[in-house]
């Protein structure tokens, strides 16, 4: 699947990126795609409470695309398992390169 399907560049030059959560998970980080939704999957520990879900989502992208946790922020979705994560335009191509790095590495 192309990158095209979870990956949105935005006009200011950031990055949207489609991610699908699994909280409560025994262990946390970046599974692979969600070919039939179109998506990043991820697994964090964190339970869907009190908003500490979408906190462990955050560190682990910040972890795995090794960008700054400030640098990353859910622009829609808070209270869903989809939601829409911006990288700020400053690590976009970073954390884009990261990502795929990282998709390779799990096939």
């Amino acid at each position: 699947m192309g990158s095209a399907q979870y990956l949105q560049s935005t006009l200011d030059g950031a990055m949207a990126i489609d991610v699908e959560v699994q909280p409560g998970a025994k262990r946390q980080g970046i599974l692979g795609i969600n070919t039939w939704r179109g998506c990043l999957r991820v697994a964090v520990r964190a339970h869907a409470q009190r908003g500490e879900a979408n906190n462990a989502l955050l560190h682990v992208l910040s972890t795995a695309l090794e960008v700054p946790q400030s640098s990353l922020s859910i622009v829609s979705g808070t209270t869903s398992k989809l939601k829409k994560v911006r990288i700020e335009a400053a690590y976009a191509d970073l954390a884009t390169l990261r990502l795929q790095t990282c998709l390779e590495e799990r096939e």
